[in-house]
């Protein structure tokens, strides 16, 4: 229950609502989220507080939101996707222009960016929602 008057912001509790749903499996991979004015209206708060609460977690990538649909709890099934010994990473978020062109990739959804060893080998950038990375073992092709 959201307490309007404790030291906590509402929208920080919110969160801990739902980030607790979550991690007690009530709400599992691909279960949508209650639309932004039906959370307002199910905890008395506004919907900047809600909207608040759940930039909160895409950013933690609990949940991510996809256009036209709303937001879902983030995770569930994932390809493996190889990646070669020797290779760097780095995992981010990815730019408005990269989700565009990673299939309309929903907001939350980090992605690795993968440097293979070698000069002149180009960077590939792997979605962290359907793909988990698998190191080969060195000598193998």
């Amino acid at each position: 229950m959201i307490d309007p008057g404790a030291d906590r912001p509402v929208h920080k509790q919110l969160a801990d609502l739902v980030r607790a749903d979550i991690q007690a499996k009530r709400l599992k991979p691909g279960d949508k989220i209650p639309s932004e004015a039906r959370l307002g209206q199910i905890h008395g708060i506004g919907q900047m507080a809600v909207r608040q609460a759940l930039r909160l977690l895409r950013g933690e990538g609990l949940i991510v939101t996809v256009k036209g649909k709303g937001s879902i709890v983030a995770g569930g099934p994932r390809e493996p996707f190889e990646v070669e010994p020797g290779s760097t990473m780095v995992l981010r978020m990815p730019s408005p222009e990269e989700r565009r062109k990673l299939d309309d990739m929903p907001e939350g959804v980090p992605v690795a960016e993968i440097t293979p060893p070698g000069k002149g080998r180009h960077q590939q950038l792997v979605r962290g929602d359907r793909y988990q990375l698998v190191w080969g073992e060195p000598g193998e092709s």
